[in-house]
């Protein structure tokens, strides 16, 4: 077995409510169709395999119909069970808990990848693209969302001496534990870094203030987001960025599926209730239909 390595604090949403504390019935229409506008715009529309890191309860699962087989990965078992309910029956979905640190993939295996609204809780985001790079596909596609610290809330504010931290100081600002704001620059050397092109840009969610959410229709509002997010990518304001990444390396046929996140053999034994590692022996349990990976590590939960 390989030593183990010190891992980044992560949020854990372990037997939260998010699905009905954060999203259903919370005045987040709007943010939820601006999101799945820019997904759809940015995401191939079909392929072989498709990840969604951070997929929580499923909330967007339904953009990837054209898949032919798509995983959801989230690091709380609880809401990944909420996605099994909801989308078990269709047997192209495969439900896995684990960490973005320490994938427990195979190289070279997903045509496509999609994260949305899990940078903002990264303590190292260096380390998970990193991962992200060694598990996409060459000529493949990746599509991520991070929270844009030089928005325009953020530097009126600081124009206006209410808040200390400069919105145009190239490093993240933690505003709460484990919920970071990054500049767009910043994060562009950090995409590129791990080994990514990034091909398109959008700035979404550029109406998400309350007063405004109060004067129109949440569909009225994601279709001007719509409209702008093109054009606002050129210097984004708005507190979120979508962009479209490709991994700069060639094509290689993955060899396998699974991968142990303890000694990364490939020599895995799988049944209906767990997975065994042949070379460390490690044995990664299936509850109610999720695979969990997970290692226990330092925690925050939100």
């Amino acid at each position: 077995m390989s030593p183990q390595v010190l891992q980044p604090q992560i949020i854990d949403y372990e037997g939260s409510r998010y699905r009905t504390d954060f999203w259903e019935g919370q005045g987040r229409e709007y943010e939820d169709l601006a999101e799945r506008s820019a997904i759809s715009r940015l995401l191939p529309r079909s392929g072989d395999l498709l990840i969604e890191a951070g997929a929580g309860f499923g909330r967007l699962a339904g953009l990837y119909e054209g898949y032919k087989r798509v995983v959801l990965m989230d690091y709380s078992l609880s809401l990944l069970q909420e996605a099994q309910q909801a989308w078990g029956h269709d047997s192209r979905f495969v439900f896995v808990a684990a960490s973005v640190y320490d994938m427990p993939f195979v190289a070279n295996l997903f045509q496509a990848m999609v994260m949305v609204r899990v940078m903002h809780h990264l303590q190292m985001p260096g380390q998970a693209l990193a991962e992200f790079e060694r598990i996409g596909r060459g000529g493949g596609s990746f599509v991520l969302e991070f929270a844009n610290k030089r928005n325009l809330k953020s530097i009126t504010r600081y124009v206006l001496r209410r808040q200390h931290w400069s919105p145009f100081a190239p490093e993240p600002y933690e505003f709460v534990p484990l919920n970071f704001d990054f500049h767009p620059e910043w994060m562009k050397t950090q995409i590129h870094k791990a080994g990514f092109a990034m091909r398109r840009e959008l700035a979404i969610s550029s109406f998400r203030l309350g007063g405004i959410k109060r004067l129109a229709s949440p569909a009225l509002l994601a279709r001007l987001d719509s409209v702008l997010a093109g054009p606002a990518a050129v210097y984004p304001l708005s507190p979120s960025i979508m962009a479209e990444c490709a991994p700069l390396k060639a094509v290689v046929p993955p060899q396998g599926f699974f991968r142990c996140p303890d000694c990364h053999s490939t020599d895995l034994a799988e049944t209906d209730a767990a997975v065994t590692c042949g070379s460390c022996q490690r044995v990664w349990p299936r509850v109610s239909g999720v695979y969990d990976f997970r290692r226990i590590v330092s925690r925050e939960t939100p």
